[in-house]
């Protein structure tokens, strides 16, 4: 006859679900391997221990957990981006299911990882919503900058009838307001132009970004290069690839020039490249593709506009303008990459991916877009 107790564990033990059991202080009284293999720590190193120990600040809901418990009534949160003190992310379902363990109520969370096919799904959803978004702010610039134009010229033209030259100033204030909103429109249309794809070495790019970004800098950053010298040859614009790069250098840098110093806080922005084997970028997967990281040590994206980051005029800072992120993003969609992004307090890392294809290709793949 099998012991209960051990038959029980056996069962739990072969669930590919993670199960993890905690009480009202959040501490773990029971993990399976599933669980154990999440975390990767051992069931000794866990058990009795909180089990944010082992997970970033507010990588999971505690609180709503806690509450959960309090008013015994199940709770369940889905696409929790689950970060732990390794440094490692994925992207999880969680349900809290309240129980009662030995006259104690107790939370059952079970921890289901988002497999790769629903993650792909959910990246296409984001980036055509994306597109609309981007597609309605330059049909409004459009119809913005029409008129702008014939406002700009009625003030000239009244210029040169007026004789006070306190008259003409305020002609020449509508003159430089129309200008300004021009420059807003134009910046709101983003860059038209095709690509001017060559060969290139991808960290010679990087190298100028990082020379650029140390002549802006008001205060010391500290740069990190975590080169893949494997990687070949881009065959795509390197201005275009830099102009991205930057935006987003500069947003890291502007958020940890925001951030909250301590004594012993050392900003630090780190380039990472990789090589991308069989990545799926808008449905279309690609054999090789170059992964750049720009990561920061900052105080990470705030949650509310996780999901609009790359939207037009979308910013969080008070005097940002919103569109360095849609930008960038526009600039990899020429090259018929992608960019995503893991954040949290004090991690955020933006990956860009750029199919690494041959001229021939190339040409093909531009010669099917006129067609």
């Amino acid at each position: 006859m099998i012991d209960d107790r051990y038959h029980y564990e056996l069962l739990l033990n072969s669930l590919k679900t993670a199960l993890i059991l905690v009480n009202d202080e959040f501490e773990v009284s029971f993990a399976n391997e599933a669980a154990l293999n999440l975390l990767e720590t051992g069931l000794n190193q866990i058990s009795e221990r909180p089990l944010s120990d082992f997970l970033v600040d507010d990588s999971v809901n505690q609180q709503q957990i806690i509450k959960a418990l309090e008013n015994q009534d199940d709770y369940r949160e889905t696409d929790v981006v689950m970060c732990f003190r390794d440094g490692r992310c994925t992207t999880v379902d969680i349900n809290a299911n309240i129980i009662t363990v030995n006259g104690h109520i107790m939370a059952l969370l079970e921890i289901n990882p988002i497999d790769k096919q629903r993650k792909i799904s959910q990246e296409s959803q984001q980036y055509a919503q994306q597109v609309a978004a981007r597609e309605l702010v330059r049909g409004l610039a459009h119809e913005v900058k029409n008129p702008l134009g014939g406002i700009r010229g009625a003030a000239q033209l009244l210029e040169k009838k007026l004789s006070g030259a306190d008259d003409r100033e305020f002609t020449q204030m509508i003159i430089d307001q129309a200008d300004r909103l021009s420059n807003l429109v134009d910046r709101l249309l983003g860059p038209n132009s095709l690509p001017h794809k060559r060969k290139f070495n991808l960290h010679q790019v990087l190298d100028k970004v990082q020379s650029v970004i140390i002549n802006d800098l008001a205060f010391s950053i500290e740069l990190h290069r975590d080169y893949d010298p494997s990687i070949p040859e881009l065959f795509a614009d390197p201005d275009m690839l830099q102009q991205a790069i930057l935006n987003i250098t500069r947003n890291a840098s502007q958020a940890l020039q925001a951030q909250d110093k301590t004594k012993d806080y050392r900003p630090r922005i780190t380039f990472r490249t990789r090589i991308e084997r069989q990545c799926v970028i808008k449905g279309v997967r690609h054999q090789l593709s170059a992964k750049i990281s720009v990561i920061d040590n900052g105080p990470g994206i705030p949650k509310n506009l996780k999901d609009t980051l790359f939207y037009p005029m979308v910013s969080s800072k008070l005097h940002g303008s919103g569109l360095g992120l849609s930008i960038a993003q526009t600039l990899i969609d020429h090259h018929n990459g992608k960019i995503d992004v893991q954040s949290f307090q004090g991690f955020t890392e933006f990956n860009l991916y750029i199919p690494i294809i041959d001229k021939k290709t190339s040409l093909n793949q531009q010669k099917d877009k006129r067609i």
